[in-house]
């Protein structure tokens, strides 16, 4: 028996990032690759990616966007066009210096983030106002050197994401353009993965190199540290005007064009697994589930396989034609009880266990992952299945939602704080606005404003930290 074979050995509650690793290995998502930082996707891991990356280029392509694609490699002279831009990602860099055995001279950046590769192209792209909107977005890689604290999906050298860029003619265009971005990536993380989230925006200290404002939606996780789960950036002028991004209007006159720029990554999987795991494994939310449905026949002898598979064949096809993703587990030498235990831990949402006596009462037993509660379905209520993995993705996002109330927390007192912080969770706080304050208050608790949510605005309070008149209602918490 292999160390995959093993199931997990540590309690989620006591040893969360322990729990954590095993989950993705032993539930097959992903493995470690030879290179420190770097992992490999394996196919349950890879689906679950697609079944995202199909729900967002839908809803993209119903905004104009179309998808392109960028090279990997990018000349330090033109991240050197953006200075904060370059300054922000430089310590972060991976750097191609010679091909073969020869020096080439100007450095190539393994990407990072493709701003400046893809403004240099835009700038020869756009002439005129008929060129606008541009709308385009990249499923890619990027590279950033993630040497010391690294984590499957969290945080890696190499990460699988998309980065959306787009110009605009107006400025309230590209603001507009912001908003809706993050109400796709809201919605689908909520519907698709049953993940609450929290919008709003970031501060000033934690927005993105070279952008105007930041906003962000972000999760708190099971173990109480904040997950920032995607953002979405207005630029402004910022990069259009060292790339030249410019267009002429009706009447011929030249103008620097309004940019964004918004992502998400594949943190949204480890999102998923922190968020609904248990101590047997993977839970997974049916509608990303690479695998919805299991069934696994029960039967002792030939007598009995030759009565219950042919049944198996007629409800596994039944199902498919409902568009379900369906798996037979009709390994043999392995017991029942081993292939339960294997298919909870992949977090497959239902399993279906039929053996001779089912056959007999025209009966399934249904079981479900994410409660692990059993019930029976006639054979002739076989299409209720469609609507049992409606329930289980709904009561999960229910349930999430819960667990996020019980971690949220409003404080006043920085005393106070400093005390709950160490238990961890999401801390509403008045906040001033001050950087120092900001500072002061990372430096002392290591929390950080993860989000300032929209509607957040306060005048009646005072500062936590400084006790001055508050400007908003941030949300604080150590994050990931």
């Amino acid at each position: 028996m292999s160390k995959e074979d093993v199931g997990i050995t540590v309690s989620k509650n006591e040893d969360f990032s322990e729990w954590y690793t095993q989950v993705v290995l032993k539930a097959k998502l992903a493995d470690y690759a030879p290179v420190k930082g770097l992992i490999v996707l394996r196919p349950d891991g890879h689906s679950i990616w697609e079944s995202l990356k199909n729900t967002f280029d839908k809803k993209f392509a119903k905004n104009g966007i179309r998808n392109g694609f960028l090279p990997v490699l990018i000349p330090e002279s033109l991240l050197g066009k953006e200075q904060k831009h370059f300054a922000g990602f430089n310590p972060e860099v991976f750097w191609v210096t010679h091909s073969g055995t020869n020096e080439i001279g100007d450095r190539l950046a393994l990407r990072p983030t493709s701003e400046t590769l893809a403004y240099t192209l835009y700038s020869k792209w756009i002439q005129s106002w008929r060129d606008l909107p541009l709308k385009i977005n990249f499923w890619n890689t990027a590279l950033r050197a993630e040497i010391k604290a690294t984590k499957p999906f969290l945080r890696t050298s190499e990460f699988l994401w998309q980065e959306g860029h787009t110009v605009h003619i107006t400025q309230e265009e590209a603001e507009q353009e912001v908003m809706k971005i993050l109400d796709i990536y809201k919605n689908t993380v909520e519907e698709e993965l049953a993940i609450p989230v929290t919008t709003g925006k970031k501060s000033e200290k934690e927005k993105f190199v070279g952008a105007v404002y930041t906003t962000t939606m972000e999760s708190i996780m099971p173990d109480g540290k904040a997950l920032q789960m995607g953002t979405s950036h207005f630029l402004g002028q910022n990069f259009s005007k060292p790339f030249e991004v410019k267009f002429a209007d009706k009447d011929n006159v030249e103008h620097f064009a309004w940019q964004t720029s918004w992502g998400v990554s594949w943190r949204l999987i480890g999102a998923m697994i922190m968020a609904h795991g248990d101590d047997q494994g993977l839970v997974l939310p049916p509608k990303v589930a690479p695998t919805q449905v299991v069934i696994v026949p029960i039967y002792r002898n030939d007598e009995g396989r030759d009565k219950v598979l042919p049944k198996v064949k007629e409800i596994q096809e039944s199902l498919e034609a409902k568009d379900i993703r369906v798996q037979v587990d009709d390994r043999q030498g392995l017991s029942p009880g081993y292939k339960f235990n294997d298919w909870e831990m992949k977090g497959v949402p239902i399993r279906i266990e039929i053996g001779p006596k089912d056959i007999e009462k025209q009966s399934i037993v249904v079981a479900k992952r994410y409660n692990r509660e059993k019930t029976n379905l006639q054979f002739s209520e076989i299409e209720k299945v469609v609507e049992v993995l409606d329930e289980i993705q709904k009561n999960m996002l229910e349930k999430a939602r819960e667990q996020s109330k019980e971690n949220t927390k409003y404080v006043s007192d920085y005393t106070e704080f400093k005390l709950k912080i160490e238990e961890g969770g999401f801390f509403n706080a008045p906040w001033c606005g001050k950087l120092e304050c900001e500072e002061k208050i990372k430096e002392e608790t290591g929390a950080d404003i993860r989000v300032i949510p929209f509607g957040s605005e306060d005048t009646n309070s005072k500062c936590m930290y400084c006790g001055e008149q508050s400007k908003s209602i941030p949300i604080f918490a150590r994050g990931y």
